[in-house]
């Protein structure tokens, strides 16, 4: 499914800025915003919610956490229990070290996959098409969808951008 796409760009951060306020105060509907580096403050203009990352790494290392003392236990006290120093068939100073190995392992692993499939990245992914090749050398990107718009709605978004100062493209992702 092909979405239309009309999205200006500027040459600095605080023109996007502005350009983020007015839309939001004519009520225009964003549809992403594209920057070269992370933008500090954006996330709060744009008020999108905090990620949900850090829990999926907490499970993914609390999983690697019980996976090594789950392993470790049963080997040392049940698949293969030697003596050996003098220790006890459940030593856990011992196990820390590779507890610890396995739980950042885990949480390091598990949160690449997750992002990946996530932002739809990798060999699965959707294949993203790139607005302007500029957008990632020194360009700062505001788009809206325009698909399914009546030509008046679509002036009116172009209208914005020339009001803002913005260099207005189309494009057809």
């Amino acid at each position: 499914m092909s979405k239309e796409v009309l999205y200006g760009l500027y040459d600095d951060e605080n023109d996007l800025f502005a350009a983020i306020e007015k839309a939001k105060a004519a009520r225009l509907d964003i549809m992403d915003v594209y920057t070269p580096f992370p933008v500090h403050g954006l996330d709060d203009v744009m008020e999108l919610s905090e990620s949900r990352l850090h829990i999926a790494g907490f499970v993914y290392g609390a999983l690697g956490t019980l996976t090594a003392l789950g392993v470790m236990t049963w080997v040392f006290t049940r698949d293969w229990p030697i003596i050996f120093g003098g220790k006890p068939y459940f030593s856990f100073p011992a196990f820390v070290p590779i507890t610890f190995e396995l739980t950042v392992l885990f949480a390091a692993v598990g949160m690449v996959v997750t992002f990946y499939v996530v932002c739809g990245l990798g060999p699965f992914g959707s294949g993203a098409t790139i607005l302007d090749d500029r957008i990632t050398d020194d360009k700062f990107c505001l788009a809206f969808d325009t698909t399914g718009m009546s030509q008046i709605d679509v002036e009116k978004y172009s209208a914005f951008f020339d009001g803002t100062g913005a260099e207005v493209n189309r494009k057809t992702i």
